[in-house]
């Protein structure tokens, strides 16, 4: 069983790091080429690409988790229904959404917390970064659904391949084209079209057991992806809400310094952030399946091999920045004031992402079995609960170092909060009885 673990946490959770690389790299050629100014803009723009990620993510495990558990229950037609239902449904979102972002990018990075200097710059990258909204969200949900396919492998491929495409693209348009911040949202949409590319063939010449096919949208199936997968939206979103939160409380207490460096702690710890995620996303398919098969012990095994593995993940991760922060830090600005804030709020955050592995991983077993009202509790926990009071009282009694301590009550408060009022043993025997 252990085995049978690392063989999709460990190419999930690679994955997640390698494409989270892009990021930091990403961010690196931004504070290089085009300046603080750059990295605090698009630190603003930060929390709507990460909505766009959480709405594919939504279909993917909501999507994947129904297509395994009838997988398990051997109901191949049911699983293949459902794929195709999920496919349909993101196609059509990802172009709505596309629309009103590029549209009105000005308005909603003025609502993200853009000061009058960062607007354009905000809105610039927003409106390049829109135009690859469909591949973007495909890439996302379809890497997903191969990973409850079986092909945890290919979803892994798939996406360093995107990653490395978006890389070498980010820095011929950064530096030899001189395109800004335009340049890296148009690479990262490359990146992603590449990440398709590799992804195609495995559902066109039938390799899994999901194929392509016409269905007419069934808003009872689109509902229960939803609703199952909802908790993954939440999780990005509550990602995004407690980027912006930050963002408005630095604003007040130290203007475009301190969004620039909460911009570089984001790009530094976005690697821990999505390790943790694809922990939970590789034991998401085996929960589900073994829901379906109706074997507790198997799920609890796989839920136990998640909590410990996001725990080890992170003790490594902590260590690293804490020996190496500064020089991490130094990639992205030479300015030595700015190396010194980012390095005490870096290793102060990363503490907050013990307890933030063990959340996430809790939000996704109670999503692979089908109780995302738990899920929806533990991110409502994260965002809008104990994270805003916390930080507006931190900041202004304790300063800076109150706002980087805030994350670290607010995950700590929330895995104490989920573990009193709920129960994962006897709600697992709830929803084995339906």
């Amino acid at each position: 069983m252990f085995k049978k673990f690392l063989k999709y946490s460990i190419p999930s959770a690679s994955a997640m790091f390698v494409s989270s690389l892009y990021t930091v790299i990403d961010g690196i050629f931004v504070g290089r080429g085009v300046g603080d100014l750059g990295l605090a803009a698009v630190a603003i723009a930060m929390p709507a690409t990460i909505v766009l990620f959480g709405i594919a993510t939504m279909f993917a495990v909501g999507g994947g988790a129904l297509v395994s558990k009838n997988f398990g229950a051997k109901d191949k037609e049911r699983a293949v229904y459902i794929f195709r239902q999920a496919f349909k449904s993101i196609i059509i979102l990802s172009s709505i959404i596309s629309f009103v972002f590029i549209v009105f990018s000005e308005y909603i990075v003025v609502l993200l917390g853009a000061t009058e200097n960062l607007k354009e710059l905000s809105a610039e990258f927003l409106r390049y970064y829109s135009l690859f909204c469909i591949p973007s969200l495909l890439g996302i949900t379809l890497n997903g659904f191969i990973r409850n396919d079986g092909g945890p492998k290919l979803a892994m491929i798939s996406t360093i391949a995107g990653t490395v495409v978006n890389i070498l693209l980010d820095y011929i348009f950064i530096f030899p084209l001189n395109m800004g911040v335009r340049g890296a949202a148009i690479a990262t949409g490359l990146g992603q079209v590449a990440t398709i590319a590799i992804i195609l063939p495995h559902f066109l010449k039938k390799k899994g057991q999901l194929t392509f096919g016409n269905v007419k949208l069934e808003m009872k199936v689109v509902k229960e992806i939803i609703t199952i997968g909802f908790p993954s939206f939440f999780a990005e979103a509550a990602f995004s809400i407690i980027i912006f939160f930050y963002n408005i409380v630095l604003g007040i207490y130290m203007r475009e310094e301190g969004i620039a460096s909460y911009s570089i702690i984001n790009y530094i710890t976005t690697n821990i952030y999505m390790m943790l995620l694809g922990v939970s996303l590789g034991a998401q398919p085996l929960i589900s399946y073994y829901f379906g098969a109706r074997e507790t012990k198997k799920m609890f095994t796989f839920y136990k091999f998640a909590l410990i593995a996001s725990v080890s993940v992170n003790l490594l991760f902590t260590l690293v920045c804490f020996i190496f922060g500064r020089n991490l830090i130094g990639l992205f600005t030479t300015d030595k004031e700015l190396i010194n804030i980012a390095y005490i709020g870096l290793n102060m955050t990363n503490l907050a992402y013990f307890f933030t592995g063990l959340n996430l991983s809790t939000s996704m077993y109670y999503q692979s079995i089908e109780m995302p009202k738990f899920s929806n509790l533990i991110c409502a926990f994260r965002s809008f609960v104990f994270l805003p009071v916390i930080l507006f009282l931190a900041a202004h009694y304790y300063g800076t170092n109150g706002i980087w301590a805030s994350m670290i009550f607010s995950e700590i408060l929330t895995f104490l909060a989920v573990n009193i009022v709920t129960n994962t043993k006897t709600n697992t025997k709830k929803a084995i009885s339906v």
